[in-house]
């Protein structure tokens, strides 16, 4: 039996929608208890959440239709404008600041998550 349209984009979407919130919410709180253990673990904290944000979305893409290119290239940027917007929304949060270096590890983290996106759902 072939899925119901939106049942096959509520499961392409879905851990996108989930995963952002997931970033609203940590971004939401005045301190994220990190273990120290090494000196800019919170960019590799980034370069992690962003990571996993930016597979979800290029896979939607994929499963929607999208050609790899297109898919990588979208994929890249709303990583990074959602990054940046979530620096915006911590500016507002107490307890936290707005860093350069965490919108470049979220952009970076977007970025990387094409090459798993590539191995798994192929290239054009």
């Amino acid at each position: 039996m072939k899925p119901k349209p939106w049942a096959q984009r509520a499961a392409l979407w879905g851990p996108v929608l989930l995963w952002m919130g997931l970033i609203f919410y940590l971004s939401s709180l005045s301190s994220v208890p990190l273990p120290q253990t090494f000196p800019g673990i919170d960019k590799v904290a980034h370069l992690g959440a962003y990571s996993i944000l930016g597979f979800f979305i290029f896979r939607a893409l994929r499963g929607s239709g999208a050609r790899f290119r297109t898919a990588a290239f979208v994929a890249v940027i709303a990583g990074s404008l959602y990054g940046a917007s979530d620096e915006w929304h911590q500016s507002f949060v107490p307890g936290r600041d707005v860093e350069l270096g965490d919108w470049l590890a979220d952009t970076a983290g977007a970025a990387l998550a094409i090459l798993p996106g590539a191995w798994i759902y192929g290239r054009d």
